[in-house]
């Protein structure tokens, strides 16, 4: 493994550009002044919003009042993803040193009403090689300085592509992804709604999400520019909830 295994996909058509572009988003949303008062409040919303997408995401598609009133309180897969993400705060301090560990806790929380024996749960899939890419996976997570967009990316793609934590690979991929921006800094009060930026993005997830699992230099690099786009339209539906916020 070279010294920065990630760094030459800054390399890659527009995956520079986009880096850049996220970057000056959240810096944006963090200079909002309704932060200096409600960021944990915004965070929670954000959390919310976040389960809700990510639900939506893995084929769920209940409104968000319904999720924020209790009245989707039945569904295995809202209530996974509303699990899933409620455990980011204890989990965040974790991830950088022990990914495997988060990864396993995710899926336990995130599964456990949708398979009738929860005693797998914890535990990928029990195939050599999605093992081998999940070691390789967090050997790159230790090794690697590169922007947060493009680890969280990576982390984003490989937990999608291998599917290991079925049933709820997904909402464990998409909350990865909040653990990495915050564990990498770019948004470390996790108050960028991520899952939101690809829900919006929706065609363009699914087709960039293909694109990556070719494994080509293009491929990778489409995917990229997509969770950079999804990071700059979920900073702006944070920045909307703090206007909300604002106006009361």
């Amino acid at each position: 493994m070279t010294a920065d295994p990630l760094a030459p996909l800054l390399d890659l058509p527009g995956v520079a550009d986009g880096v850049t572009a996220a970057r000056g988003a959240v810096d944006a949303l963090l200079g909002n002044r309704t932060l200096r008062r409600r960021s944990a409040d915004v965070s929670a919303e954000s959390s919310l919003r976040g389960a809700w997408a990510s639900a939506w995401l893995a084929g769920t598609e209940v409104a968000l009042d319904d999720v924020r009133s209790g009245a989707a309180a039945a569904d295995p897969v809202v209530q996974g993803a509303l699990r899933a993400h409620g455990a980011i705060p204890v989990l965040a301090d974790t991830w950088a040193h022990a990914p495997r560990q988060v990864l396993a806790r995710l899926h336990a929380l995130a599964a456990a009403d949708l398979v009738p024996d929860t005693s797998g749960l914890g535990r990928p899939v029990p195939a050599r090689a999605v093992a081998a890419r999940l070691d390789t996976l967090a050997a790159v997570l230790a090794a690697t300085s590169a922007p947060a967009v493009v680890v969280a990316g990576i982390v984003h793609g490989e937990l999608l592509s291998l599917d290991a934590f079925a049933p709820a690979s997904g909402v464990v991929a998409r909350v990865a992804v909040r653990l990495t921006l915050i564990d990498r800094g770019l948004d470390p009060k996790s108050l960028v709604v991520v899952e939101a930026g690809h829900r919006e993005l929706r065609a363009e997830y699914d087709a960039a999400l293909a694109a990556y699992r070719t494994g080509t230099p293009d491929g990778i690099a489409q995917w990229l520019r997509h969770c950079a786009e999804a990071v700059v339209a979920g900073a702006r539906e944070s920045t909307a909830i703090c206007e909300a916020m604002a106006r009361g």
